[in-house]
């Protein structure tokens, strides 16, 4: 089995697969568990799946003895045939081998989780650019580059979603809904210029940051015993804590910063250990929901056919189905207006 090479495959989509298809190809194991059978035997049951969708695996005996494990959130190449069972499909292995880590190097991970649609190389290069040209107060410049050019960050920053689930669920979800948020806010600043820009920025850019480690970013996407137990918000607030320190940050400032990103939920009952209490984390706050919400309903939206009105299925998070209503026509080729003329040229034309 070892000679199941990555270097050169078809993949085959768990959305293509159908009963009675021979299947050799890669998938992601999001779950596995050894059972017994009604008749004693052991076997694997693992859950595969890829960015199209999920389905069940059987390893039976005597090939299941030759697996002392087989770890959640890895790589697989297998081979098996796809049967139906109980008007359900499932795939029966025959061969499988369980990738090493460096296996990524030689893959399109889009083919196995959801991706932003961004280059996450650049939406980071943005972000920092984004950072060098507002933050004109130095102590929030040196901030901003001290924790997004941290050794461990960017490695990490580039693959994490923005959510187990609802929202920018998917890998660079988080740095896409940053960069999302901080230009919004930029406009809410433009817009009401009473507010402080920059704080708001910068709680706009590191309100969900602490997502970097409470998310483990593997490929099965689930929750770290740090995230579980302390939660984002609170892990955020103590991995700043050396950064404020280092950049000279005044008191105030980091005060009022803190104090958005521990409000930045609108409600205690949505996790946020205050309320909004400022004009800035009022802003932050629906700034954030906007972002999310609008992201939520597009993703939803997209699979209804381009042009046409249509309804998603009913989104628990949103306690209702979504509708995809008619575009207004976008006019092509539309004459320049001509200004009128001016009352005495007007006059002059008589």
């Amino acid at each position: 089995m070892q000679d199941m090479s990555t270097k050169s495959f078809s993949k085959e989509m768990v959305k293509d697969l159908v009963a009675g298809k021979e299947v050799s190809s890669i998938f992601i194991v999001s779950s596995s568990s050894k059972r017994q059978a009604s008749n004693g035997s052991f076997y694997w049951h693992l859950d595969l799946k890829d960015a199209t969708g999920s389905i069940e695996g059987k390893i039976w005996s005597p090939l299941c003895q030759k697996f002392e494990e087989i770890p959640s959130g890895k790589l697989v190449n297998l081979k098996g045939r796809v049967d139906s069972f109980r008007d359900k499909l499932q795939l029966n292995v025959g061969a499988l081998n369980v990738l090493d880590d460096d296996a990524f190097l030689h893959l399109d991970m889009s083919m196995f989780i959801l991706s932003s649609e961004q280059d996450p190389f650049k939406m980071f290069d943005d972000l920092v650019a984004l950072c060098k040209k507002e933050f004109t107060y130095k102590p929030w410049c040196d901030f901003a580059l001290g924790v997004l050019c941290e050794s461990e960050i960017r490695s990490k920053i580039l693959r994490t979603p923005g959510a187990k689930e609802v929202h920018h669920a998917w890998a660079g979800g988080l740095l896409e809904h940053m960069l999302s948020v901080a230009k919004l806010s930029l406009r809410v600043s433009d817009h009401y210029p009473s507010l402080d820009r920059q704080t708001l920025l910068a709680g706009a850019i590191f309100h969900d940051f602490g997502k970097v480690w409470e998310l483990d970013g593997t490929l099965s996407t689930e929750y770290t015993d740090e995230g579980r137990l302390i939660g984002h918000i609170s892990i955020s607030l103590e991995k700043f804590q050396k950064h404020i320190k280092s950049a000279n940050l005044d008191e105030p400032l980091a005060l009022h910063f803190k104090h958005l990103v521990l409000s930045h939920h609108g409600l205690r009952e949505y996790g946020s250990p205050c309320l909004p209490q400022t004009a800035e984390a009022l802003a932050l706050h629906y700034i954030d929901n906007i972002d999310a919400k609008i992201t939520q309903t597009l993703s939803m939206l997209k699979d209804v056919e381009a042009g046409a009105c249509g309804w998603s299925p009913y989104v628990r998070t949103l306690e209702r189905s979504l509708y995809q209503a008619a575009k207004t026509p976008v006019e092509k080729n539309k004459k320049e207006k001509v200004a009128p003329l001016e009352q005495e040229e007007q006059c002059l034309l008589l």
